[in-house]
């Protein structure tokens, strides 16, 4: 598993292998070959290669995008039904990709957009369980994308209490504010629920504080921006709604592991 942050230009030459791959654009807009057949992908879209088959991936030239990238070995005949499709991730399924990220950061050190990363090295004190976490979390994605892709509405999700649906309101919330500010204490206001409550749900669904998803979106959109070249780190912290650059600089690098600075240089190289 990887998160990718492709630049303007970034393109990968054609592979193929023996076990499945999922590719879903977390942001931005990418091109994907298989075969003698291009889907262009957009965000919150998605592709599954299968095994044996030619493909690649490629940025389309004029946007920078976010890619997650999964691959996974499995026989399960019903795979079959995604082989050709560009499919749209339900509002409700993205917690599944952030669950695996989240799971995926504290399991393993995490390569930075390396395309030839064959083994993945487990960290020195990883949390229990870290790894059958993630393998159950793409189970669930895919067994609720195949109900999704057979039902005509969303009678093929499970029902629930509507803690996952305020979960997801708070972090729609929190998206609609990345270039400006909101408090949990303003989330929470505008949820009609309590901080404890929202701040208990949203953990269990995203599997972090609300704090810390609002800083992860931040600095996800700072990356894009540093990778676009228009803006320096001053501008950028403005854009942000940071109170100074040196708060964007530390908030950086506590989410990113590296200063804008690093970044700016590694995404360079």
């Amino acid at each position: 598993m990887q998160y990718f942050e492709f630049d303007k230009k970034f393109d990968f030459e054609v592979g193929t292998h023996s076990f499945w791959e999922f590719v879903y654009v977390d942001s931005g807009e990418i091109i994907a070959t298989v075969g003698d057949k291009k889907f262009t992908l957009k965000t919150d879209e998605a592709i599954f290669f299968s095994p044996y088959e030619s493909h690649k991936v490629q940025a389309n030239g004029n946007d920078v995008a976010n890619v997650f990238i999964m691959n996974f070995g499995t026989n399960s005949k019903p795979m079959n039904a995604f082989k050709n499709r560009v499919i749209k991730l339900p509002e409700k399924l993205k917690k599944y990709i952030a669950k695996i990220l989240f799971e995926g950061e504290k399991t393993f050190e995490m390569p930075f957009n390396d395309p030839y990363l064959v083994h993945m090295k487990i960290k020195d004190d990883p949390p229990f369980g870290g790894m059958q976490m993630i393998k159950t979390y793409m189970e669930q994605l895919i067994i609720h994308l195949l109900r999704h892709e057979e039902a005509t509405d969303v009678k093929g999700f499970p029902e629930n209490d509507g803690a996952e649906e305020l979960a997801i309101l708070a972090a729609q919330l929190i998206r609609e504010n990345i270039y400006g500010r909101i408090s949990v204490e303003e989330i929470c206001e505008k949820l009609h629920y309590s901080k404890a409550y929202i701040s208990k749900i949203f953990k269990r669904n995203y599997g972090c504080t609300l704090t810390e998803f609002y800083a992860k979106i931040k600095i996800k959109e700072a990356k894009k921006l540093i990778r676009e070249g228009k803006y320096n780190f001053t501008m950028i912290s403005d854009m942000l709604s940071f109170s100074n650059v040196q708060y964007f600089t530390r908030v950086f690098k506590r989410v990113a592991n590296m200063t804008p600075g690093e970044y700016e240089k590694s995404v360079q190289s």
